[in-house]
């Protein structure tokens, strides 16, 4: 199988070759670190766009069709621990037969399929990402969706969409690519219709977080660094960002404090049970597949810088893990928010 991811990025990046874009990648991403993060968020589409060009093959194949975290109970399956956190979030927006709703950072389509399946709503994806798009139209083909599903390959927060043209909003673990939250909820604001609802599973930083605390800044930068993200925010700084552009918030709440007994969200990284899936998502499965990279490029097999884009996600799991013991950092601060009539 880490065959078949690397003949994608060589496919998926034939005019300048997966060295170079990793490259850039990563001098974007140290810029932004020593003192140009203002630089580099004006430019995040860029970055963003490289960023989904290097990993989108690698998510698939770890991780599947939905790249999210999902709260989990014993005897649950990681693959429906998926399913159900969709569902919540579409049962939260009241989603229905004859809705039109917005997905802002669709991915592949992962979640977005199985939301317009789940409800009867039409969904409308948004995304950056050519790469991404291509593969998410042919799963919605695929699934039989194409009357339900459509998709515009635009920037988040300038989507090619009239004001209020959309009964709800949802973003899946991906408003946290955004340069700013009030950008990007402002943004949704707009797309909304009076009366309308928000979803949005965030990527936060807890209370616990101490920016004084060099271990808990060197995680930071490394889910930064592998997340494609150019910055971490605050539960406070989310909630101000919601109340800024004029949203009323109904709910909002870390779903990685679960009541009861639960599965930490960060499990499929570490490694439990015998099923592929969780093998490959597993740390002993990511180190496997850095190996056969390494190994593919050595017999030119595989494109050069195919492995340096493993080890990155690798950095960028490894520090989820260490975020989440220590319940510094949580991928799921939900967000159900409505924009007054």
């Amino acid at each position: 199988m880490a065959l078949k991811v690397s003949r994608s990025l060589k496919e998926n990046l034939t005019g300048s070759g997966v060295a170079p874009v990793v490259g850039e990648y990563e001098r974007r991403y140290k810029n932004s670190q020593s003192g140009g993060l203002a630089e580099e968020k004006r430019g995040y589409k860029r970055f963003t766009d490289i960023y989904y060009d290097l990993v989108t093959d690698f998510y698939e194949y770890g991780w599947g069709r939905s790249f999210h975290f999902a709260p989990r109970v014993p005897g649950e399956s990681f693959k429906a621990s998926l399913t159900r956190h969709e569902h919540f979030l579409a049962e939260k927006l009241m989603l229905k037969p004859g809705m039109v709703v917005a997905d802002l950072g669709c991915g592949i389509g992962g979640p977005l399929l199985e939301i317009a399946r789940f409800s009867g709503a039409k969904v409308v994806g948004v995304n950056i990402n050519g790469h991404q798009l291509d593969r998410a139209r042919q799963l919605t083909e695929e699934a039989g969706l194409m009357d339900q599903v459509e998709f515009l390959e635009c920037d988040f927060l300038d989507v090619d969409a009239p004001d209020e043209s959309f009964d709800a909003v949802y973003g899946i673990e991906a408003t946290c690519c955004a340069p700013d939250k009030v950008s990007i909820y402002g943004e949704a604001y707009r797309l909304l219709k009076p009366a309308g609802y928000l979803g949005i599973y965030e990527y936060i930083l807890t209370d616990r977080f101490d920016a004084s605390n060099p271990d808990h800044l060197r995680i930071k930068y490394d889910i930064e660094l592998g997340g494609g993200l150019l910055d971490i925010d605050f539960i406070a700084t989310v909630d101000d960002a919601l109340r800024t552009v004029g949203f009323e918030i109904l709910e909002n709440r870390d779903l990685a404090e679960q009541d009861g007994p639960s599965i930490p969200w960060y499990q499929p990284l570490v490694g439990s049970g015998v099923s592929i899936a969780s093998f490959r998502s597993s740390r002993i499965g990511r180190a496997i597949t850095h190996q056969s990279l390494r190994a593919m490029e050595m017999l030119r097999i595989a494109p050069q810088g195919s492995a340096r884009v493993a080890d990155t996600l690798n950095l960028c799991a490894d520090a989820m893990v260490e975020a989440g013991r220590l319940g510094i950092f949580s991928p799921m601060y939900f967000i159900h928010a409505r924009k007054p009539e």
